[in-house]
């Protein structure tokens, strides 16, 4: 009986591996996916190793002698309005940038993945409050919902990745009840009900893992409309504020000067648009690999 139970596992163990290899396959042949995913890669490295390549100086010391000047072999992205290096200030700022953006997805993913699954799973009345709760969110824009949330908790990293978790939640909560709807009458989870496992045993090690797919799939791309999100908040003068290092918030200090100087906001709108379009790239990519129609 022992011997039926291991060879059981080790032959799950072999077909996820096989599906893994499989998934990964597909994924190389993107090479735009490929691309975008060595992009990001790099661009998480420069982030965390920001403090070894950038003099952090040239980020908060101000040089009125060399204000607004254009790019050169000096500044590659020029100066601003108080002579700071705004190539520095931009990769300083995607440490903010992306904690953001990938922080807010595991949070919401968490929190709405979860409550998307227990709404499905029991129905009935829980089901019902959830969704409603859901639809009451959903009628309240991202955008204009994060500004609120962040109107009232202040502008900090935390209060803007709270706001947009609370703006990203019910989408997340929508997306994994209508996967976990089509899963949760399937015979496996049938089987852990009649072996006695307790419903949230089943939720989480049955249920969850295979709502994997399209989450992976929708949270990546949900980064870039998140950093988008986030830096438009900014902007607008309710995000992340100055002096902090964030691409919304560099682009919001230049916006005065886009006439005189448009490298200022330009060069750091154009590193903005890149990492939206790499993510969502990779998400594209992902989708694809995932996709159990496409053979080899």
């Amino acid at each position: 009986m022992m011997n039926k139970v291991i060879n059981k596992d080790t032959a799950k163990e072999n077909v996820t591996k096989k599906r893994s290899t499989e998934i990964w396959k597909r994924m190389l042949r993107d090479k735009s996916s490929v691309a975008s995913l060595i992009f990001i890669f790099l661009l998480i490295i420069v982030a965390i190793f920001a403090n070894v390549l950038i003099d952090k100086d040239l980020v908060t010391a101000q040089n009125v002698a060399e204000r607004i000047q254009g790019p050169s072999l000096a500044h590659w992205f020029g100066t601003d309005l108080y002579g700071r290096d705004i190539f520095a200030r931009v990769i300083y700022g995607s440490r903010v940038s992306l904690s953001i953006g990938i922080f807010t997805v595991i949070i919401s993913t968490i929190i709405g993945g979860l409550l998307g699954a227990i709404a499905a799973y029991f129905g009935g009345r829980i089901d019902d409050i959830i969704m409603r709760i859901s639809d009451i969110f959903l009628a309240i824009p991202e955008q204009l919902l994060a500004m609120c949330v962040v109107a009232a908790m202040g502008a900090t990293p935390i209060s803007v990745i709270a706001a947009l978790s609370v703006a990203v939640i019910p989408n997340r909560c929508r997306l994994v009840r209508s996967t976990v709807l089509s899963i949760v009458d399937t015979q496996y989870v049938e089987a852990a009900r009649a072996c006695g496992m307790k419903d949230i045993g089943i939720i989480v090690k049955e249920i969850m893992p295979n709502t994997l797919g399209p989450i992976i799939v929708v949270s990546t791309q949900g980064i870039a409309s998140i950093m988008l999100t986030a830096s438009s908040l900014s902007y607008l003068g309710v995000g992340i504020q100055p002096p902090t290092p964030e691409w919304g918030a560099i682009i919001f200090e230049a916006r005065e000067f886009l006439r005189i100087a448009p490298y200022m906001c330009v060069l750091p709108g154009i590193v903005i648009v890149l990492t939206a379009l790499a993510f969502n790239l990779v998400g594209d990519g992902l989708r694809d690999a995932l996709d159990p129609r496409l053979k080899d």
